[in-house]
């Protein structure tokens, strides 16, 4: 079954923001009139910092094709760290773009079908053939147009968060412990066709007006009958929203997993965004067990907070053997998969993401990887922001939780005299 699109912000705004770029404030000035002697102090100016999330100006691109050999990304370094699991999720994009539904997102800005498509087979075939280092390298770079995203500042600066698959414990029906639902998409929810976007709520004359909010859609209990499956507490309900999938461990030992099934109209606003504002954490402190430690001791205080998020997500039961899929309906690969903003970058192509990570113990290690575009989300929506699935479970939890730095993206789409339209997938050796 295919996903059209998870709705997920990026952990900086929902859960840490520990390596973000410190804001910084402007001294008091203190003054002194020559006339009064009065003091005067300047109130302190938050400066804002970097607008990731700054859109394109109308008609331009977010790639811009490298014609200076001094601005290509070191292909080298990301072919020496080529892994098994890249192999797979060529396979993954393959197969997608071998499904009939693919062709109707191309051309993208002269980028045709076959052209995207051989661009991933070709890539994947050098991967396998290339009997050196310096091969594969001659070869992209003679085969292979490469571009690079102009990023938020339109000087290729893009920031990259992670994300991963959660897994929680759950019910089919509510009882004492399963407390809090996730409903069905309803029926009267009006979506794009093609994009997957919201556009808001079917009326009985046919109009289409604004969906309620979180609030109004959980406090008036108008989607009664409509539970898909019941979570713990209100906390966990949230992050499945924020994670768009999640796989669930039933009471009667049984594995369920859900995915995204349409969102409202209304913007998302983070949770830890929201802590922060309001000083319940400090950046330094800000991270998804510090949020569940909060509401723990303060639920009713957290839980006002979460209102503040008016967008909501429904789900749908789909087969496990595609989890954890990504917005194009195939799996998403470890260190692999790429999330970006659909509207503006081509779907299911290769990409090189030059960035730093984490470890396990939040040291910085460099982030130098072949990927591909397989994910989109809520609040990636930019040139300026990109978002790497760190895996599965409570170990990638701590890589996403802590990803949060600037990088360079890269494109690369084989050059039209190349392309050969290519069959089947990429056997792995």
């Amino acid at each position: 079954m295919k996903l059209p699109r998870r709705n997920r912000d990026e952990y900086f705004t929902m859960i840490k923001i520990s390596h973000s770029i410190p804001i910084a404030f402007l001294s008091a000035v203190l003054a002194l009139t020559s006339c009064t002697q009065e003091k005067i102090v300047e109130e302190p100016v938050a400066d804002p910092g970097p607008d990731y999330s700054r859109q394109l100006p109308p008609g331009a691109s977010a790639l811009r094709l490298i014609t200076d050999p001094s601005r290509l990304p070191d292909l080298a370094g990301a072919y020496r760290n080529r892994d098994v699991f890249l192999l797979e999720s060529i396979d993954q994009s393959i197969k997608w773009f071998n499904a009939p539904s693919s062709r109707q997102f191309f051309p993208f800005e002269g980028i045709t079908h076959a052209q995207a498509k051989a661009s991933v087979h070709r890539f994947g075939e050098l991967l396998q053939s290339a009997a050196s280092e310096q091969e594969f390298v001659a070869e992209i770079r003679n085969t292979f147009d490469i571009y690079e995203s102009v990023g938020y500042n339109n000087e290729g600066v893009v920031l990259f968060t992670g994300y991963y698959a959660p897994i929680f414990r759950a019910s089919r029906y509510r009882t004492s412990e399963f407390t809090h639902p996730l409903y069905k998409r309803p029926d009267d929810l009006v979506t794009d066709p093609v994009t997957g976007e919201p556009q808001g709520r079917r009326t009985s004359s046919g109009s289409i007006v604004p969906y309620a909010t979180r609030r109004q859609i959980e406090e008036s209990g108008m989607f009664e009958g409509r539970e898909l499956v019941w979570v713990e507490d209100a906390l966990s309900a949230f992050i499945i929203h924020v994670n768009g999938s999640a796989k669930l461990q039933m009471e009667d030992g049984t594995d369920m997993h859900i995915g995204y099934a349409g969102k409202t109209d209304h913007p998302f606003t983070g949770l830890g965004r929201t802590m922060l504002d309001e000083g319940i954490l400090t950046p330094n402190e800000l991270s998804l067990n510090a949020i569940r430690r909060v509401y723990s001791q303060q639920p009713d205080m957290v839980q006002e907070m979460m209102y503040r998020n008016n967008n909501y997500v429904f789900f749908t039961e789909y087969d496990g053997d595609a989890w954890p899929a990504g917005s194009l309906g195939v799996r998403v690969t470890t260190e692999s998969s790429l999330a970006t903003d659909k509207r503006i970058y081509p779907r299911g192509g290769v990409v090189l993401a030059d960035t730093r990570a984490v470890t396990y113990t939040e040291q910085q290690r460099p982030f130098l990887r072949f990927m591909l575009d397989q994910d989109t989300g809520g609040a990636i929506n930019a040139p300026g922001r990109a978002d790497i699935f760190m895996g599965i479970g409570p170990g990638a939890e701590i890589l996403a939780g802590g990803q949060y730095a600037e990088g360079r993206l890269y494109y690369l789409i084989l050059k039209s005299e190349h392309v050969d339209e290519p069959a089947g997938a990429v056997a792995q050796r």
